[in-house]
This record gives C-alpha cells, sequence and structure tokens, in this order.
C-alpha cells in the first residue's frame, strides 16, 4: 500500500482537530453538568424540598445538560443535529402520552411533596378510605387504615 501524504496529512488534521475538539466538549461538558447537577442538588436542599425529589430533579437537570452536550458533539461532526432533536422532541411526546396517567401521578406527588397539603402520621380521608399517612412518595400515597391494612394510594 502506497500511502499520498498530500491526502493524509489534511485528513488527519482536519479530522483530528474535530476529534480533539469533541473530547473537549464531551470532558467539559462532563464536568459542567456535575457541577450544575451539584448547584441544584444544594439550591434543592437549602430551599427545603423533599428528600424524595431533590435526586430525581438533580439528575434529571444532569441528563438534560449532558443531551445538550452530545448534540453539540455530533454538530462538531457535521452531523444534522435538527432533524434529532425533532425525533427527540416527537419520543418525548409519544412517551407523555404513554405514560399519561404515571405523569399524572407523578405530577401530583410532587405537588404533594411540595405544597404538604398532609404529612406523615396525619389521619385523612382518601378515596372514601380513611387512614393514617406512613409515607408520601412520588407516585402514591401509603395509608394504614383503623384495622392495620397498609393501603397504596395513586397520587
Amino acid at each position: 500500500m502506497n500511502f499520498d501524504p498530500n491526502i493524509i496529512i489534511p485528513f488527519l488534521t482536519e479530522w483530528g482537530l474535530k476529534v480533539v475538539g469533541a473530547v473537549a466538549v464531551l470532558v467539559i461538558g462532563r464536568m459542567a453538568a456535575g457541577m450544575i447537577r451539584s448547584a441544584v442538588r444544594k439550591a434543592m436542599v437549602k430551599a427545603n424540598i423533599d428528600a424524595t425529589l431533590t435526586p430525581f430533579v438533580a439528575s434529571l437537570v444532569y441528563y438534560l445538560v449532558m443531551a445538550v452536550v452530545i448534540i453539540a458533539v455530533l454538530s462538531l461532526f457535521g452531523i444534522q443535529t435538527t432533524s434529532l432533536i425533532a425525533v427527540l422532541g416527537a419520543a418525548g411526546l409519544a412517551v407523555g402520552l404513554a405514560l399519561q396517567g404515571t405523569l399524572s401521578n407523578f405530577a401530583a406527588g410532587v405537588m404533594l411533596l411540595l405544597f404538604r397539603p398532609f404529612k406523615v402520621g396525619d389521619v385523612v380521608e382518601i378515596g372514601g378510605i380513611t387512614g393514617s399517612v406512613v409515607a408520601v412518595k412520588i407516585f402514591s400515597t401509603v395509608m394504614k387504615t383503623a384495622d392495620n391494612i397498609m393501603i397504596t394510594v395513586p397520587n
């Protein structure tokens, strides 16, 4: 095999710089995503947001920043990212519609954790069931009835 340096050197220079730039963007982006996640976590702890919600929101922020970083890396290589973003948006819509009931319970759980209309130990009536609140989770509330039966009620 005979390699022509007039072809190989420009090729390696162009793609080598793109690869180095992509690695730099990935490394800096990952560090930035970690710092943003830590800042969100600290802000939520300082604001006394429920401990159940804090890791979820911090992880969500981390993965959203990493998605932006990966799209930026793809655009460095000349890949058209507009169609990728459209596909991600459509996939998000499809998942949202498929999980509509679950997302509704999740949103209700977040509201319960933020506004605290009741807390653990309170006696409440939910959906015709009266009991003492044992735990308020993201997707459900666990209650214990007067006859010691544990009931999980979706939020």
